[in-house]
């Protein structure tokens, strides 16, 4: 058995430098160490574990099954005795930065009034923050992240901040146009707003919509967006009809520069949910973080989006 008093780590750090870059000759540069020894350490730390880490094909390296299951977590344990001991070292400064993810629309509607107010509650914890248009967990390596999507089991910690609920919205100007119609004939008369959703087709929302509430349209056509932002940003500017989370733009809806029509609104089977690896329950600032923001999320009025005329 391996245990610590034997722990290869020279090896692990070979493996960890080639498994990023995903080349010798990127890892060795990474390490300052020449493409030999680092292929030495990969390989001994293969002879130990029984099986290969990487299939080498010509022109590139990919991880076995072995290699993905043992790369993030020889990354999360360096990053880890990284922060660990950089807080020792630097022990005049008890700052601890906490990386969070979170998906574009949710981070200018929600993630921002809520991140100023943890950051005054805790100044001595910092913040890097990122973002993309992914739905599910993004690539990078975070302690943190708000997720976009269907609810999945999988080796996460996974906490649901709340359920999107969707309804048509569009800007009062064109409601107006179109008063007294059908859900229907409004939706066919009007151009449709998409938001991409990865490995998706552009216009699943709408179909799951308009299947949910008994209506027979084009789904296909209209324009297409990368966040949810930029589809209701056009909606409000006068044409086209977004799907929109009734929480996410409550503020818009509550102002009047945007309205829903049709009172009735419908879960579309998508979430956000807060997600991390379970043995990061231990670290006191990934379980701070993970109380503050359910406490956030359980009261609405805690969880306002931005409101510009504010």
């Amino acid at each position: 058995m391996i245990n610590r008093r034997w722990l290869p780590l020279n090896a692990l750090r070979a493996f960890d430098a080639v498994g990023q870059h995903l080349s010798f000759t990127a890892g060795a540069q990474a390490l300052h160490v020449s493409q030999s020894a680092l292929s030495r350490h990969v390989i001994g730390l293969e002879d130990l574990l029984g099986k290969p880490l990487f299939e080498r094909r010509p022109q590139k390296l990919v991880l076995t099954e072995a290699g993905a299951a043992l790369l993030p977590v020889v990354r999360k344990s360096f990053d880890r005795l990284e922060q660990a001991l950089n807080t020792i070292r630097d022990s005049n400064r008890n700052v601890r930065t906490l990386r969070i993810h979170m998906p574009p629309s949710l981070l200018h509607q929600m993630g921002l009034p809520l991140l100023r107010a943890f950051r005054r509650e805790f100044p001595d914890i910092l913040i890097d923050v990122s973002s993309s248009h992914v739905t599910g967990l993004p690539a990078q390596d975070l302690d943190m992240a708000v997720v976009y999507d269907r609810q999945n089991v999988d080796d996460k910690v996974s906490d649901l901040l709340w359920s999107v609920r969707v309804t048509p919205v569009c800007s009062p100007e064109l409601a107006k146009r179109h008063e007294g119609k059908s859900l229907e004939q409004f939706l066919t008369d009007n151009e449709l707003l998409h938001v991409k959703l990865e490995s998706e087709p552009r216009g699943m929302l709408w179909a799951s919509y308009m299947r949910q509430s008994g209506v027979v349209s084009d789904t296909d056509r209209g324009l297409a967006f990368d966040t949810a932002l930029s589809a209701v940003s056009y909606a409000i500017s006068g044409e086209g009809v977004a799907l929109a989370d009734v929480e996410l733009f409550a503020a818009e809806l509550a102002d009047g520069r945007l309205v829903a029509p049709f009172a009735s609104t419908l879960a579309d089977g998508y979430g956000y949910y807060l997600k991390f690896h379970p043995e990061d329950l231990a670290d006191p600032v990934v379980a701070l973080f993970r109380t503050w923001i359910i406490n956030r999320f359980s009261d609405p009025a805690k969880t306002q989006p931005i409101n510009p005329a504010s």
